[in-house]
C-alpha cells in the first residue's frame, strides 16, 4: 500500500512540475513570437512597396528582373508565414479532427518539405525558430534593395488598363515577368540574318496542361509593343494543323491582330498543340507555312510535351508552377480583392485550406474566387471549403492516390452527389472554349458554375456549363460540358 501511494505522488508530481514548466515556456516565448510578428508585418510593408512599385515599371534589364524575382519570393514567403501563424492562432479549434491540419505547414524555405509544428512545450520554440529564419532572409534581400530602388526610378511606368487588375497585376502576369521579358526579348529582337525571312525563328514554351501557356501568350500578343512590331499575328491551334497542308494553313487559322498601316509587315504565328507531334509532321507544317504565309518573321510554338523544344532556333521556355507561397499570394489577392484579409482571420483560414486543396491549380483558383467574393460570408465559405474536400475524396475514390490534379479533365471529375442518397453523381466530361457572344444565357441547357457546385439543381442527362470568362481579349467563355455518373460503392 505504501509502495502503490508513493508511486501515485511521484507521478502527480511530475505531471505537476510538466504543467508548470509548460506553462513558463508558452508565458515566456509568446511575448517574443508577437513582437516577431510585428517585425515581420513591418518588414513586409517595406518590401511590398518596392515591389509594387516595381510591377508599375517598365523593367526589362536581366539583372535587375532577376533581383526582383528574388524579392517577389522573399515576400510571398513572409506573407504566408504571417498568414500562416495568424490563422493557427485563429483556427485551432476548427481544425481538430480533421485531415488538413495547420500542424504541418510547407516549409519556407522548400515547398516539398514539411515543417512539423508539434504540440507541447517545445512548440513554442520551434515557432520562434521558423520566424526567426523567414525574418532574417527578407532583411538580408532588403540590405541590397537601395541600388535596386534607385536603378528602378529611370525605368519608364506603364500604362494601366482596366483587364490588368484580374490576373495580371499592373499590366504584368502574376508570376511571369522574367518568362514575359523572354517572349519579349524574341519577339521584338531584329533579324540581322538575311535568311531569317526564309527561315523563320521559333520559340518553343513547354510546361503541363493549366500553368498558364495560353494566358502568357495571349498577356504577349496584347502588349501595344509586339502590335506595333507585327503587320498581323496569327493563331492556329491542334485541331487546325491534322494534315499539316498548304492548303489548311490558307484557310485555317484566326486572325488575332491585323495592323493595316503597316502594308506587308511581319507576322507573327502562335501554334498551340494538344497532343505530341512528330518531328516530320513538324518539318512539313514549317515548310508549308513558308510557303504560304507571307512575310512570316517569328513563331511561338506551345505544348505540354518537352520534344517540342527540339523544333526551336533559340533556347525553350519552361513554364513551372508556383510555388505554395506565391500561389497563397494569387488566390489571397483574387479572393479578397482591395479588402485586407487581416480583417478576416476566419475567412482566411479557410481560403488557406482551399489554397492547398486546389494544389496550384490556376482553373480551381478562377472559378472558386469568383463564387467566393460573390459570398463574402462564413458560411457559404465553410460550404464551399467542405465541397472541395469531398470533390478530391470522390476523385481519389475513382482514381485513387496518384492523382495529381482534380481540374486537369483529362478523365471525368467527380464534384458532388446528385441527391444526398444516391451513387449519382454530377461530373464534368469535358472543357473547351466559345468566342464571346456565342454562349447564350438563356439556353435552356446551360447551368450556372454556382448552381453546379452548390445548388439544387436535377438536370437531366448532359447539360452544359458556363464556368468563367476570361478578362484578355479576345474575352473567351470557358465551358464544362457536364453529366450525371454512378460512383462505386466504397
Amino acid at each position: 500500500m505504501e509502495a502503490i501511494f508513493s508511486a501515485t505522488m511521484g507521478e502527480l508530481a511530475s505531471r505537476s512540475i510538466s504543467f508548470l514548466v509548460d506553462r513558463y515556456l508558452k508565458q515566456k516565448v509568446a511575448p517574443g513570437e508577437e513582437e516577431s510578428l510585428r517585425g515581420l508585418q513591418r518588414l513586409l510593408l517595406r518590401l511590398r512597396v518596392v515591389v509594387e512599385e516595381a510591377d508599375g515599371r517598365l523593367v526589362t534589364n536581366k539583372a535587375m528582373l532577376h533581383q526582383l524575382r528574388i524579392l517577389k519570393k522573399e515576400m510571398y514567403r513572409g506573407y504566408y508565414t504571417l498568414d500562416f501563424f495568424s490563422c493557427r492562432a485563429h483556427g485551432e479549434d476548427r481544425t481538430k479532427g480533421r485531415e488538413v491540419s495547420n500542424s504541418f505547414a510547407p516549409s519556407m524555405f522548400n515547398p516539398a518539405k514539411r515543417v512539423c509544428i508539434c504540440s507541447g512545450s517545445n512548440e513554442g520554440v520551434v515557432r520562434a525558430e521558423l520566424l526567426e529564419k523567414v525574418l532574417r532572409s527578407i532583411k538580408d534581400t532588403m540590405d541590397d534593395v537601395s541600388e535596386f530602388t534607385m536603378f528602378l526610378s529611370r525605368c519608364p511606368r506603364l500604362d494601366r488598363q482596366p483587364y490588368n487588375m484580374y490576373l495580371l497585376l499592373n499590366k504584368c502576369m502574376f508570376g511571369r515577368q522574367m518568362e514575359m521579358e523572354f517572349i519579349m526579348d524574341f519577339l521584338l529582337q531584329e533579324d540581322c540574318d538575311p535568311s531569317a525571312a526564309e527561315d523563320p525563328a521559333v520559340l518553343p514554351i513547354t510546361g503541363p496542361g493549366n500553368v498558364g501557356k495560353s494566358t502568357l501568350i495571349e498577356h504577349a500578343c496584347n502588349d501595344e509593343r509586339v502590335r506595333n512590331h507585327f503587320s498581323q499575328i496569327l493563331r492556329f491551334s491542334g485541331d487546325d494543323l491534322k494534315d499539316a497542308s498548304v492548303e489548311t494553313l490558307r484557310d485555317g487559322g484566326k486572325l488575332k491582330h491585323q495592323n493595316r498601316g503597316m502594308g506587308g509587315g511581319r507576322t507573327l504565328i502562335i501554334i498551340e498543340l494538344f497532343l505530341d507531334i512528330e518531328e516530320s509532321v513538324w518539318k512539313r507544317l514549317y515548310l508549308a507555312m513558308r510557303i504560304c504565309i507571307a512575310s512570316v518573321s517569328k513563331i511561338i510554338v506551345a505544348s505540354r510535351s518537352d520534344r517540342i523544344a527540339s523544333f526551336g532556333t533559340t533556347q525553350p521556355l519552361r513554364l513551372q508552377w508556383l510555388t505554395t507561397e506565391a500561389y497563397w499570394y494569387f488566390f489571397k489577392t483574387r479572393v479578397f480583392g482591395s479588402t485586407s484579409s487581416e480583417d478576416h482571420p476566419k475567412l482566411t483560414a479557410i481560403a488557406m485550406d482551399m489554397a492547398r486543396l486546389f494544389n496550384g491549380c490556376f482553373r480551381g483558383a478562377t472559378i472558386f474566387s469568383g463564387l467566393l467574393k460573390a459570398n463574402f460570408n462564413l458560411r457559404f465559405w465553410s460550404m464551399a471549403l467542405a465541397t472541395l474536400r469531398n470533390i478530391s475524396q470522390n476523385n481519389i475514390l475513382m482514381y485513387g492516390q496518384g492523382i495529381v490534379d482534380d481540374w486537369d479533365i483529362v478523365e471525368p471529375l467527380y464534384l458532388r452527389r446528385a441527391k444526398k442518397t444516391s451513387s449519382e453523381c454530377f461530373v464534368i466530361l469535358a472543357d473547351y472554349q466559345t468566342c464571346y457572344g456565342e454562349t447564350q444565357p438563356e439556353d435552356p441547357e446551360m447551368v450556372s458554375v454556382q448552381d453546379l457546385f452548390f445548388g439544387s439543381i436535377r438536370p437531366r442527362g448532359n447539360f452544359k456549363v458556363h464556368a468563367w470568362t476570361s478578362h484578355l481579349p479576345p474575352h473567351y467563355n470557358y465551358m464544362f460540358h457536364c453529366g450525371i455518373r454512378s460512383l462505386p460503392e466504397e
